[in-house]
């Protein structure tokens, strides 16, 4: 009996519905949060092994396949190691139920207080500042780009970060959940063409990483003191500390309806 004879001799039940479904639905979390990751090289990199592991056992060759063979017995362990942070990032997404994202929720609306409090401090004072929020998608490479911290979101904190000759005031504050994870982080700078010159390196950056990520970047002009927000490829201009909040606090919006809303709320939007 060939493969293909024993492919029509199955018999998928619902039982094995459920579990085609659920499997199908891990390797998609599991892609989205690998994403733009420092993952996706590795990946590549071990599909091309496969590749050559193959290749070696069909042209019979026995010492190239002995050491591959030798290299992914030890290899799983390593990539255990070396996936750690993104496998913890799954079984997170995994175990988010509707009463955690109750809470989640709640956390959003507790950092968007904080956040937008820190901002207009920020404003009346002259200071600049960028905080980005972390989202989805991993912001891992520009965490480790500055000093890595674990603090609690505080509108405090924030501010005293950015006070002027402070040894981390130059650089972006990066916050995961509810938790100031790194400061001083460098961002990509955008190389969209601005046509408003006011626009300095600190709303480059905040575009950059917003282009390249579904962070929620709120920038301080240290110039004109005014309030901006970058997601989405987009920068939302002259904000007050009440619209800061309500785009913060969104919880699990798509950014298309925070856009939607920022627009119909007669907030400025800049491509």
């Amino acid at each position: 009996m060939n493969f293909f004879d024993q492919v029509r001799l199955l018999r998928l039940g619902w039982r094995d519905a459920v579990e085609i479904a659920l499997v199908a639905y891990v390797i998609y979390r599991g892609l989205l949060l690998l994403h733009r990751s420092r993952a996706v090289p590795i990946l590549i990199g071990i599909i091309v092994l496969f590749g050559v592991y193959a290749a070696a056992w069909a042209l019979k060759l026995t010492m190239i396949t002995y050491i591959l063979q030798l290299g992914f017995t030890y290899g799983a362990i390593a990539l255990l190691i070396v996936f750690q942070p993104e496998l913890r990032q799954v079984l997170a997404q995994l175990g988010r139920t509707p009463m955690s994202r109750f809470f989640h929720r709640m956390g959003a609306v507790e950092v968007a207080e904080e956040v937008s409090d820190a901002v207009e401090r920020l404003s009346r004072s002259g200071i600049g500042g960028i905080i980005a929020l972390q989202r989805e998608v991993p912001l891992d490479e520009y965490i480790h780009s500055g000093s890595e911290m674990q603090a609690r979101v505080s509108a405090d904190l924030l501010a005293t970060i950015f006070t002027p000759y402070s040894p981390l005031h130059d650089g972006a504050i990066i916050i995961r959940g509810d938790t100031i994870v790194a400061a001083g982080c460098i961002l990509p700078l955008s190389q969209a063409s601005l046509l408003d010159r006011s626009l300095g390196t600190r709303h480059r950056a905040a575009l950059g990483l917003a282009e390249e990520s579904d962070a929620l970047v709120v920038v301080v002009s240290e110039e004109s003191s005014t309030i901006s927000v970058a997601a989405g490829g987009k920068l939302w201009r002259n904000l007050s500390a009440p619209q800061v909040r309500n785009l913060l606090s969104g919880g699990d919006r798509t950014l298309r309806q925070i856009t939607e809303e920022a627009e119909q709320n007669g907030v400025q939007v800049r491509a």
